[in-house]
Parts: C-alpha cells; sequence; structure tokens
C-alpha cells in the first residue's frame, strides 16, 4: 500500500471512502461542505439526478468582503443555504462533511443549518 502524501490527498481519500455509504436522493438530498484556507462552500445535491439544489458560500456578492471570523462567516453561509434549500422545498438532507474534521467551521456551519430547519 503507498503512502498518502499530503493532508489534501488524505482527506480526499476519506472523503471516496466516505461516498460509498452516503448519497443524496430526491426526497433527502446530499449537504456538501468544502473548506478552503479562506472559504467555506455548501451546496444541496440531488445525486439521483445530479442537481445542486441550493448553494452557498463566503465567496458570495452578499458575503464578500466581510470582516466577521471564520466560525461566524460559515454559520452565515449554514443559515443561507438553509433558507435556499427551503425555498427550493427541501426540508430533510443528508450531512457530507467530505472527510474533514466535524468541528470548527465545518460544525458552525451545520449547527446554523440546523437551527435554520433543515433536518439532519
Amino acid at each position: 500500500m503507498t503512502q498518502v502524501a499530503t493532508r489534501g490527498a488524505a482527506r480526499r481519500k476519506r472523503h471516496d471512502r466516505i461516498r460509498l455509504h452516503l448519497a443524496g436522493t430526491e426526497v433527502r438530498p446530499r449537504l456538501a461542505v468544502f473548506r478552503s484556507l479562506n472559504h467555506i462552500y455548501a451546496q444541496v445535491i440531488d445525486d439521483a439526478s445530479g442537481r445542486t439544489l441550493a448553494a452557498a458560500s463566503t465567496a458570495d456578492k452578499e458575503l464578500k468582503g466581510s470582516k466577521a471570523t471564520k466560525s461566524a462567516e460559515a454559520a452565515v453561509v449554514g443559515r443561507l443555504v438553509a433558507e435556499r434549500a427551503k425555498a427550493a422545498g427541501v426540508e430533510r438532507v443528508v450531512f457530507d462533511r467530505a472527510g474533514f474534521r466535524y468541528h470548527g467551521r465545518i460544525k458552525s456551519l451545520a449547527d446554523a443549518a440546523r437551527e435554520a430547519g433543515l433536518d439532519f
């Protein structure tokens, strides 16, 4: 077995392993989260049809240039993606943390999405 060279490659390997057991359906789409060094992105995806139903990120025009902390921005993204998902008729989702630890910005986003009404 070969060793994984970088943390990014290790995360990608974890994500691929998680995705073997995790899929979004029309009834319960997948809330996928990606965290980069400066931004956080969230999408509600129906894997059966291959469509993104709702999306939000810190790179959106509304949040660009914010002076809040990264965790606070992640919470805003969580609320925003939950509002957009509910507008698209989605109440329940499967949470896909994409190999990132459930901690920090990922946890802030998930908690805010739950408070805004998404069930997962």
